[in-house]
């Protein structure tokens, strides 16, 4: 009878062990990781794009402004694509490491998007769920707040090689001209397509007329038809042009107007002018239509104190803007710098500005 009881007590013993260990484990394993970015550890992370890109670039800018106020900006530099930046920190969405790493890739913060750095166009949409956000769910994302708008001229252009006799891009389908076109349809959402279908232009035309069709441009191709947005800095997104227009002597076509109306009012963009000599061709200012810059912007989650002091930290180190790590054509404009389209003001940058005076 004894032994039965070592044994029964023996059996408990381990049989309790077991249990604990197993608690133990399965609490090892359900402990959360350790949080390394946030508002709450002055590591907020914003969502950006490539530091050669416009909004990777204000990324960095964004980063030392902010240094002098203790904190340190955490930058995603794998978040844009598009509207894809704008998406992703709408919904606060993890930082995204690069498709393709190399081991030259920058580091992705580990955590939740806290704010970014995108494009005034592409802000709008994804507030008002148009465009590219109009099939998303739960859009339109109301919680987007303005912190500041920094003055990026960029144009659209359409260029033709100057020995080309085409004057206007309904002559292509008009007249099957077996073109070799270069369309940047991925840059500015759906802006390039709709001009495509309004002239009438499709891949499989062009390639019946015996031309040849791209959305990227490689200088060693063939090409006689330039069509995308561009600007003084040669960001990847703009590069076509520097390129095209060094190895092409180009004339520059200007958009129908009732074409040109429709853009502006789909797309939110502005009427303006490629100046003189934006590019090598460029031998008389080209009517056209310009982006609104690029915004910093949050979501009302936002800390006041912190868009305070990120509107002022923008302000007061303007010099910033011309730094050798911003290699962008930017301006910071008073008057407009808190305001950009339909998107509303966050609270905490508005006392700002009213501090200082620029808004009433």
């Amino acid at each position: 009878m004894r032994k039965i009881r070592l044994r029964m007590a023996c059996g408990s013993l381990m049989l309790l062990g077991s249990l604990a260990l197993s608690v133990w484990m399965a609490s090892a394993q359900q402990a959360p990781t350790p949080k390394t970015t946030g508002f709450d550890l002055k590591k907020p992370v914003v969502g950006a794009a490539c530091p050669t890109c416009p909004w990777g670039a204000m990324a960095i800018v964004v980063k030392e402004a902010m240094k002098h106020y203790g904190w340190d900006i955490q930058i995603c530099y794998y978040c844009a694509g598009g509207p894809r930046e704008a998406r992703l920190v709408s919904k606060a969405a993890m930082a995204t490491p690069p498709q393709n790493p190399t081991p030259d890739s920058l580091p992705t913060p580990n955590g939740p998007l806290d704010f970014g750095v995108t494009g005034t166009e592409f802000l709008q949409w994804a507030y008002q769920g148009t465009n590219d956000f109009a099939e998303d769910p739960g859009t339109p994302q109301r919680q987007l707040r303005l912190i500041a708008k920094i003055q990026e001229p960029t144009y659209y252009i359409i260029a033709v090689k100057a020995d080309s006799k085409i004057t206007n891009l309904s002559q292509i389908v008009e007249n099957k001209l077996p073109v070799k076109m270069v369309a940047r349809t991925g840059i500015g959402g759906h802006t390039t397509p709709t001009v495509l279908e309004y002239y009438g232009i499709t891949e499989e035309k062009i390639e019946s007329f015996g031309g040849t069709f791209a959305t990227g441009y490689n200088r060693e191709n063939e090409a006689d038809v330039f069509i995308g947005f561009g600007s003084l800095t040669n960001a990847p997104e703009y590069a076509l042009f520097h390129q095209a227009s060094q190895r092409y002597e180009l004339r520059y076509l200007e958009l129908a107007s009732d074409l040109k109306q429709r853009l502006m009012r789909e797309f939110h963009y502005k009427e303006g002018v490629m100046p003189l000599g934006t590019f090598r061709g460029v031998d008389k200012p080209i009517p056209t239509l310009v982006r609104d810059g690029t915004v910093i912007y949050g979501r009302t989650d936002m800390p006041d104190d912190f868009a305070y002091t990120l509107a002022k930290a923008l302000d007061e180190r303007q010099e910033l803007l011309q730094s050798p790590n911003a290699s962008m054509n930017w301006s910071y404009n008073w008057r407009t710098v808190w305001r950009a389209l339909d998107i509303p003001l966050h609270p905490g940058a508005a006392r700002y500005y009213k501090e200082v005076g620029y808004m009433k």
